[in-house]
């Protein structure tokens, strides 16, 4: 007697055969997707094809494509290839479209052709979470992180890496010239096989060397000083890693510290944050329709200019201040060492001599007022303080905004670690979804709806943490 459990014969035959729906649990997540979808106005989110035309073939109800995208990215399946593949043999699939399997070019172009509409989807997941009340009270952690684009770093093109190519190119030349010499001292028909395998490298260089005049020519055209050939939208930026870098995209999210559910986001290929810290703060606002809102962001959203505008739109905001004082790296007195006294608009220095305001100027659209006291060639401290006669130092006139976040900042230092274990876990999340290629498809509005799927997918995933599948199913039905 066999001790394993058997199966069954592929021949053997069944007098009832099971339903589709014997296969798929009450709990499984699949049937989240398909009444979430069902929940929706199509029409009204601006999809495609929703009313049918009268003539021609007949084609799919855009329902069953979205339904296959949300299904993949859950299941970390993004290639309408793949996709394909697993609605002709997936169970789950089937019952999810009633046995439909569209071919990957009807999947692609759908994904393609109604990329606002499949936004417009992820952010009415949103407005469902809003209305279960998910974000009342909340903190929202602003971050953004890389996305490797499709474009290879070796088809990005800046100044720098042309030149530097060219000098290459230059020296490989140079070097097959040199080894030219050498072969026509060897016998002739060593030396004959030698040059022209020499010849045909030397004229490949030469073409490549072309091709780079070519491209240097269109970087002189290009706004940003960089040309990217697979993806034209992509960009080379800078990653955390000292002297590394990545070509892709910058994907921006604003995250509730209650739930870890992603309110707002936006992909940029601006390499820096320094200019995002209002626009996806009141995205978030708007997503949760909150009258006032607390956001965190890390050093890299510092600006003056967006603080300000936060401040003025009743957004509460805790961004540390990066310490890039040349003063204070080349062991000088910095300027976080002058106090200032509100109450006469001076600066107090450390040697307890004041200095008055002097004069203004407008740098980069900001109006500047100068303090510096006449008397600093007479103190014993001038060279821990200024190279020059006095030292001088700066103030914005809303630097009184920056003060006041710096000092909520003080009084609550946890606020940084809150930001942390709030906003980067999504980020860890989605990459490790999307695997070592990141995005699939090309130029930025394709990227993003590529992105709000994936957020959309995320978000999901987290309802059904809090609520569980049949929470969440009535939920939706609700």
């Amino acid at each position: 007697m066999k001790r394993f459990i058997e199966g069954e014969a592929r021949t053997q035959v069944t007098l009832l055969p099971e339903c589709l729906d014997d296969y798929v649990a009450e709990e499984n997540p699949v049937r989240v997707v398909d009444v979430f979808v069902d929940e929706l106005d199509l029409g009204a989110l601006g999809f495609e094809g929703v009313d049918p035309a009268a003539t021609g073939r007949p084609a799919y109800h855009p329902a069953i494509l979205l339904k296959i995208y949300i299904y993949g990215y859950l299941n970390r399946i993004q290639s309408s290839r793949r996709l394909e593949r697993e609605a002709e043999r997936n169970v789950e699939l089937m019952w999810l479209t009633g046995r439909l399997a569209p071919d990957f070019k009807t999947i692609a172009d759908f994904r393609k052709d109604n990329g606002k509409a499949i936004r417009s989807v992820c952010r009415q997941f949103v407005v469902l979470c809003r209305n279960l009340n998910l974000f009342s009270q909340s903190i929202i952690a602003i971050d953004g992180s890389k996305f490797k684009a499709v474009n290879n770093r070796d088809r990005n093109f800046t100044q720098g890496k042309v030149k530097a190519r060219m000098q290459q190119i230059e020296q490989s030349i140079d070097r097959y010239l040199t080894a030219m010499d050498s072969a026509d001292r060897a016998t002739p028909e060593v030396a004959e096989a030698k040059a022209e395998r020499l010849k045909e490298k030397i004229e490949t260089l030469k073409k490549q060397m072309q091709k780079l005049k070519d491209i240097e020519a269109q970087l002189h055209d290009s706004p940003d000083q960089q040309i990217s050939l697979t993806d034209p939208d992509a960009r080379s930026m800078a990653t955390s890693g000292r002297g590394t870098g990545t070509v892709g995209y910058n994907v921006q999210t604003a995250v509730d510290d209650k739930h870890h559910l992603i309110i707002a986001h936006e992909v940029t290929n601006v390499g820096n944050d320094r200019g995002q810290l209002s626009n996806m703060a009141n995205q978030a606002r708007e997503e949760i329709e909150a009258e006032s809102l607390t956001v965190v962001a890390d050093r890299g959203y510092y600006k003056g200019l967006e603080i300000l505008a936060c401040e003025q739109a009743g957004i509460t905001t805790f961004v540390p201040k990066p310490l890039t004082s040349g003063s204070k790296a080349e062991g000088r007195f910095g300027k976080q060492d002058f106090i200032y006294v509100a109450a006469s608009d001076e600066y107090r220095c450390p040697a307890g001599q004041l200095l008055t305001r002097r004069y203004s100027s407008v740098e980069d659209g900001m109006l500047l007022h100068c303090y510096y006291f006449s008397g600093c060639q007479s103190c014993s401290m001038q060279k821990q303080c200024t190279t020059s006669k006095e030292r001088r130092v700066k103030r914005w006139e809303h630097e009184a905004v920056v003060d006041a976040m710096q000092a909520r900042l003080d009084h609550d230092p946890t606020m940084m670690r809150r930001r942390r274990q709030t906003v980067e876990h999504p980020f860890g999340t989605l990459k490790y979804w999307m695997g070592s290629t990141h995005f699939l498809t090309k130029t930025l509005p394709r990227v993003s709806t590529e992105m709000s799927l994936h957020v959309l997918a995320y978000n999901l995933k987290r309802m059904m943490s809090i609520f569980g599948i049949a929470g969440l199913l009535e939920a939706i039905r609700a």
